[in-house]
């Protein structure tokens, strides 16, 4: 099955009656309001706050396709079933159904629509503790679900690879929090106050043609390792609240949050444990066997392939919402994705340069998600490619010298391992990572002191980034975002109509808005821009909201974000009669209530883009 129908039968699934949901589209990898983490790593993130009860312009039943990265996944791909780009399907209950419904719909999709085997389905339910009790409802839902296709669902208790229990031996496995409880933050006791979070129900498939491997435990079970089970789906029942006295408490609302993996679902319905080989990669693998000569059939090629394969399709996306390579957050992990990716060209011994080889195979991905999420015909994704190849270019230009540095060296020490880095551009995973791979020792402890002196540059580190908790909703982030709706309004009215939005992220310290415009503001036109937007805040203008229809929004000249795909109905945020944008963030009553605006920095962002750095003071 393709990519695009399975796409589609999930899609059309939940839109269905007795369904009847509504899709809305893919919210960006990279937040543009959420200062708590780097990428868009869920379905569910995007909807938080209409899980805590804010209404959504299109009601309470949603489904969709959510593009996804989860950077501390890098590491771990190489084998058959690991990826930091993903889709998440996902279909969400807002205060309307709860468990009874998903879980019947669930495995009616996977068994009647996508006619796979009930008899290769395994199920788990949250086990309980002393802050939560067992989820019984889900089990007693499970056992009649599958008693309805002939199957008698037992039930084991915390199963684990060197219990005794096999797989065998049930239908139902409960498992503690650290497996079937879901929060953007972890178990109970690692939320923060004010994160939504519950029990959940894992679906797994299981592939009857790989054995259980002993290294991974004496009994195999749907957690375990060993590659005989796979999780094609997770539904989260969003029950509980985190308090500040570290209590939970019910949601008014209960919601449910479902994501399945949309290639972790075709590798099921093909009976294929490799996601690699669906139509979602094998083009690239394809491409990667023809330019190096070498077969992916051959084990020692396979790890090579797969990671130059997904690092550079997670790289594209992030070029196509215009990330710039850097040394620190986002464009750091997008220049790591691209060096390791470099690095592993070169064990394949390609036929061509890495440059060609980077471009040929950013324009097959093009094709693979052709009018889905990219649009390779564009102007925009020449841009990409160029970006790409003027990265692969300054790091082939240090990539030698460095590696050569490294086989010289008995020790690999911290030191030696921050110069590469300074000199050379080497992320230190990636000196690590080779390094291993030579036998060579690493001093850990001195690597990580003098690498903490420079903490800016990893992603667990930066301001701002990773205290949890809903801070996309505090107050400074409200204001900064308004802000931005009234920096690009003024950028309109002193540089032209071509002032388009083309990307935008908030922290707890600054805003950050990326736009078209071809040349360097002046000093005088960033005085302007001060000075209208203070202006508009000492005006005290009124922030109002209307839910409407996107061509109603587009007719009364709202402004939005070129390449976004809108759902029908939108929110549209009027500052007065000063500014108008259809929008979804957070936002002030009041323009009285933002502070002093001051820019920090303007600086290029790409082809006839310019950026500003800006804050509330």
């Amino acid at each position: 099955m393709t990519h695009r129908e399975l796409r589609k039968k999930y899609l059309d699934f939940f839109l269905e009656s007795p369904r009847n949901h509504q899709v809305i589209p893919s919210a960006p990898i990279i937040p543009e309001n959420d200062p708590t983490t780097l990428f868009t790593s869920s379905g569910m993130q995007p909807l938080i706050p209409f899980l805590l009860g804010e209404k959504h312009p299109l009601g309470q039943r949603l489904t969709d396709s959510q593009k996804s990265f989860r950077a501390q996944d890098i590491n771990e791909v190489g084998d058959n079933r690991h990826s930091t780009f993903f889709e998440m399907l996902g279909n969400w209950s807002l205060g309307d159904y709860f468990k009874n419904d998903q879980l019947r719909w669930f495995f009616t999709f996977l068994t009647k629509v996508l006619k796979l085997d009930p008899n290769k389905l395994y199920v788990t339910v949250y086990e309980g503790d002393q802050i939560v009790p067992k989820d019984t409802e889900s089990v007693e839902i499970w056992k009649e679900i599958y008693a309805s296709v002939g199957i008698d669902a037992k039930v084991v208790d915390s199963p684990s690879s060197n219990s005794g229990t096999s797989a065998k031996q049930g239908r139902i496995f409960l498992y503690p929090a650290s497996k079937n409880w879901w929060s953007r933050s972890g178990e109970p006791e690692k939320m923060p106050p004010g994160e939504p979070g519950g029990p959940d129900s894992e679906v797994f498939f299981e592939f009857t043609q790989i054995p259980h491997d002993p290294k991974f435990g004496k009994q195999c079970h749907p957690n375990c390792e060993c590659g005989h089970f796979l999780e094609i789906g997770n539904s989260v029942f969003m029950q509980y609240q985190k308090q500040a006295d570290g209590t939970l408490t019910e949601l008014p609302n209960k919601n449910v949050d479902f994501g399945g993996g949309l290639e972790r679902l075709i590798a099921a319905t093909e009976n294929n444990p490799d996601i690699f080989q669906s139509d979602l990669f094998f083009p690239v693998i394809e491409l990667l066997s023809r330019l190096s000569g070498k077969k992916y059939s051959d084990p020692i090629n396979q790890p090579p392939m797969r990671i130059i394969t997904d690092h550079l399709k997670a790289a594209t996306f992030m070029l196509a919402e215009g990330l710039q390579p850097g040394n620190k957050q986002q464009g750091y992990i997008l220049r790591r994705l691209i060096r390791r990716s470099v690095v592993k060209m070169h064990k394949l011994h390609l036929q061509c340069s890495t440059i060609e080889a980077g471009i040929q195979i950013c324009q097959v991905i093009g094709q693979i998600y052709s009018n889905v999420y990219l649009y390779p015909e564009t102007k925009e994704f020449s841009n990409i490619t160029s970006t790409l190849s003027e990265e692969i270019k300054r790091f082939e230009q240090v990539l030698n010298k460095g590696i050569k540095l490294l086989e010289k060296q008995p020790v690999v020490d911290g030191k030696l391992a921050f110069d590469l880095l300074q000199t050379y551009g080497f992320p230190w995973e990636l000196t690590a990572e080779l390094a291993l791979e030579r036998g060579q020792k690493i001093d850990f402890g001195e690597f990580q002191k003098e690498f903490q002196k420079h903490q800016e540059l990893s992603r667990n580190t930066s301001k701002g980034m990773f205290k949890g908790g809903l801070q996309n909703h505090s107050e400074v982030i409200t204001r900064l975002h308004t802000a931005t709706h009234l920096l690009q309004q003024t950028l309109r009215d002193i540089l032209g109509d071509h002032v388009r939005q083309k990307g935008s992220n908030i922290t707890v310290q600054r805003l950050r808005f990326d736009f078209t415009h071809p040349k360097k503001l002046t000093d005088q036109e960033i005085l302007d821009i001060e000075k209208i937007v203070n202006l508009k805040i000492k005006e005290n203008l009124r922030v109002n909201m209307s839910i409407t229809e996107l061509e109603q929004a587009l007719k009364n000249s709202a402004l939005t974000v070129p390449g976004v795909k809108y759902p029908a109905k939108v929110k549209v945020y009027s500052i007065g009669n000063f500014s108008k944008e259809v929008c979804g963030g957070p936002h002030v009553d009041f323009t009285g209530l933002l502070g002093k605006f001051k820019i920090i920095k303007e600086e290029a962002a790409g082809s006839n883009s310019r950026r500003i750095y800006a804050t509330l003071i």
